[in-house]
């Protein structure tokens, strides 16, 4: 099912609204959305942002759990010109505190739940004007009702197009501050346009579709993949986070036939106790990205899903999908289990020398991407966004090689990153938290291969001398600082970390001794 008529995010829930206003579009919990009524309480968000004065490109904020109403609010900010800033709720204050500072948010919509982190940031935060309490002191969205009371749910038709921002996105920053990706309302259409050009199934929608969205909102992965399932015009299941057993009973309760998860989520699913001979059986096909998937875990996954497999690799800055290894790829034992595909219709790959050069096939170097997706900037870093899109190429940070055949091979990372369960770590961030501590010297902190998660965050600590820790006192220590997911699960303690003559940090010292009997180093 594709509607080549649709090119921007308002679009779709209108016309989806008109041709089939009682076809559930989001089901969350024990509660059915229509296309109509999404398309009916996004209109009146939307004409309650106008009212409150929020100008065209005025930045929106969300910070919460996934539900129906992330995705009124997403809606909402197409039609009303704005520009929607998705926060991780699994952050710490100070992590959101930057967030919404460096994105200049004149909105917050937060669940009730984390409503005094955003009250606490709103005091220090003169652009921040209001905080709406989605939940208000009732059930989920009460809160919203409340503001959008009185607003018409008529059609609201924004003066925007393909180029304009519709989402920034934060990622982990190789200095430690998050960056936000800026990213147009084509990014969310053009991978599909071509792979519907082509007649390609790789990414394919049907009638009878039902699509589970593992992947939160906040990361390109997930919205990317819900607004592929509006698009169609399917209904999307939207899970509040991301539990195994959760996700198990909606597939087999609600009969999901396609997904989009990150491979420790795939693990986390296979290893549920009793799994039923039906518990997959609807399922046609599963794509799966936003880390490295282990060969181990991949042949489990096409002994037991009994469905297609597609892999995709991108970033936030690709605008998501950019190189795909289409189900057909997909054969215990052939070496392209280790590919992470070749280039999506209408994308290009080159791997590059440090020079910037195109090299051979085989050779390594770091993945450059030409894709009709990619971001519009980096928010408010002109200079970074210079060195990333250079003569309309991305510059990745990953490292691998392309074969004689156009497949891409993923190395390495040339960029300090740690991908733990398909989120993005990066050692500076950990390292300038651990060394607040008063016994902390310096530390260094590299990514490890975990059976789990794919990696996992380790620790090289340096103490100052006279001063004792222990890996229990650093984990609490960081525990508040920085997310959760960020802290080290291993310390070492070392009498001084490896530098250059320069005083750079040689993290890579560090991994190639951890990562010497893996193939890939990146896991």
């Amino acid at each position: 099912m594709y509607y080549p008529q649709l090119q921007t995010v308002a679009d779709t829930v209108a016309f989806h609204a008109a041709r089939q206003p009682d076809q559930v579009a989001i089901i969350c919990e024990d509660r059915h959305i229509s296309y109509g009524a999404l398309h009916a309480e996004s209109n009146r968000v939307a004409r309650a942002l106008r009212a409150a004065g929020f100008a065209r490109g005025a930045r929106v904020g969300y910070l919460g759990k996934e539900s129906e109403h992330y995705y009124e609010i997403f809606f909402a900010c197409a039609k009303s010109e704005t520009v929607l800033v998705p926060i991780n709720w699994r952050l710490t204050a100070s992590e959101i505190d930057h967030i919404l500072r460096d994105s200049g948010t004149e909105i917050l919509f937060v669940e009730h739940e984390l409503l005094p982190t955003a009250l606490e940031a709103q005091t220090t935060l003169p652009r921040l004007r209001l905080v709406i309490d989605l939940d208000g002191t009732g059930a989920i969205g009460s809160g919203l009702r409340a503001w959008t009371a009185g607003q018409p749910a008529g059609h609201v038709a924004p003066a925007t197009g393909s180029e304009d921002p519709i989402v920034q996105l934060y990622t982990s920053g190789t200095t430690g501050l998050p960056k936000g990706v800026v990213l147009a309302q084509r990014s969310f259409f053009k991978i599909r346009d071509g792979l519907a050009g082509q007649g390609l199934d790789w990414l394919d929608w049907q009638p009878g579709d039902v699509s589970l969205i593992g992947i939160p909102g906040f990361h390109v992965a997930g919205i990317w993949w819900a607004m592929q399932g509006f698009s169609a015009g399917v209904p999307n299941v939207s899970l509040r986070t991301f539990r195994s057993k959760d996700a198990l009973r909606a597939i087999r309760e609600l009969r999901v036939t396609t997904t989009l998860v990150v491979p420790a989520m795939l693990h986390m699913l296979l290893g549920e106790p009793r799994l039923g001979p039906d518990d997959f059986a609807s399922l046609r096909k599963v794509a799966y990205g936003g880390s490295p998937i282990s060969e181990s875990l991949l042949r489990q996954c096409l002994d037991v899903l009994g469905c297609e497999l597609t892999q995709l690799y991108g970033l936030t800055e690709s605008g998501n999908a950019a190189v795909c290894l289409p189900p057909r790829d997909h054969v215990i034992g052939s070496p392209l289990l280790r590919a992470a595909g070749r280039p999506l219709p209408g994308v290009q790959v080159q791997v590059v020398d440090a020079s910037g050069a195109s090299i051979a096939p085989g050779m390594v170097g770091e993945i450059c991407i030409r894709t009709p997706a990619v971001m519009i900037e980096y928010w408010g870093l002109p200079g970074v966004t210079a060195d990333t899109l250079v003569d309309g190429w991305l510059r990745t940070g990953d490292a691998g090689t392309l074969d004689a055949e156009g497949y891409l091979f993923i190395s390495d990372r040339i960029k300090d990153t740690v991908i733990v369960a398909g989120e993005n770590v990066y050692p500076a961030e950990v390292e300038n938290a651990l060394c607040k501590h008063p016994a902390v010297a310096e530390a260094a902190v590299i990514g490890v291969p975990d059976e789990r998660w794919g990696e996992a965050v380790r620790a090289f600590v340096a103490l100052r001398a006279g001063f004792d820790a222990t890996p229990r006192q650093l984990m609490l220590f960081l525990k508040g600082n920085i997310a959760d997911f960020k802290i080290p699960t291993r310390y070492d303690f070392v009498p001084s970390v490896p530098r250059n003559p320069s005083g750079k940090v040689l993290r890579r010292v560090l991994r190639d001794a951890c990562w010497a009997h893996m193939e890939r180093h990146v896991n």
